[in-house]
């Protein structure tokens, strides 16, 4: 496999769904992610494609292995009827034959091994890749529920609050109304009177906390 591919298998493999959501929470993270699977699809694609070249390379590989290992046989028994007839010459050409083809077994095992390792290496990457692409949809789809829930939820409570806000103000309406009748003031008069009506509160706790003070004094002075 070309080393750009398997660069790339590596990075989608190794690359983190949430730690990628942390990055580009404030950059549409639902498209990025959707770019990732997208990205995870080309390169599962492009694998797909070199292993369907190698294993189809395996098994030519095969034929000509198995084609020469048979015309190797083939020429034993030619040789030995070339040689029952007299004719040396032809022995010795199917004798020239098989030491061709003994040269080139061993380079087309040695081909045949290769093909083998990349077609089971790249077995293993399309399996990881798919792995690694359903993980990242799961993700996808946790993230799209867990939006929607939120911006559910945010719906909820601004339509409760809403509503809260609407009682409050038809209360504090009525209240204001017949609070006019009865004194004649208005409602901003009301307030003005109930920040009036702290503050004495507050004048007044503070008056009786110096009392409370002073008295404490006096005792102590006549223990003394």
């Amino acid at each position: 496999m070309a080393e750009t591919l398997k660069t790339r298998v590596g990075r989608v493999i190794a690359g983190g769904v949430h730690a990628l959501i942390d990055k580009i929470e404030d950059q549409a993270p639902e498209a990025m992610m959707e770019q990732s699977l997208r990205e995870a699809d080309g390169v599962i694609a492009d694998v797909r494609h070199e292993l369907g070249v190698v294993s189809a390379n395996r098994h030519l590989t095969q034929q000509q292995h198995a084609r020469l290992n048979s015309q190797h046989e083939t020429l034993l028994g030619q040789i030995e009827q070339a040689l029952g007839q007299g004719r040396e010459d032809l022995a010795r050409a199917a004798v020239a034959r098989q030491l061709d083809i003994e040269a080139q077994i061993p380079v087309l095992e040695t081909t045949l091994a290769e093909h083998v390792r990349q077609e089971t290496e790249l077995q293993g990457y399309v399996a990881a890749l798919l792995a690694k692409q359903r993980e990242m949809q799961e993700a996808l789809e946790a993230f799209r529920k867990s939006r929607a829930a939120a911006a559910s939820a945010a719906a909820t409570a601004g339509a409760a609050g809403s509503n809260a806000e609407q009682r409050m103000g038809a209360v504090t309406g009525a209240f204001d109304r017949l609070y006019q009748r009865q004194t004649g003031l208005s409602g901003t008069d009301r307030t003005a009177s109930l920040e009036q009506t702290a503050r004495l509160k507050e004048l007044d706790d503070l008056v009786r906390e110096n009392k409370i003070a002073e008295r404490m004094a006096q005792i102590k002075a006549g223990k003394a």
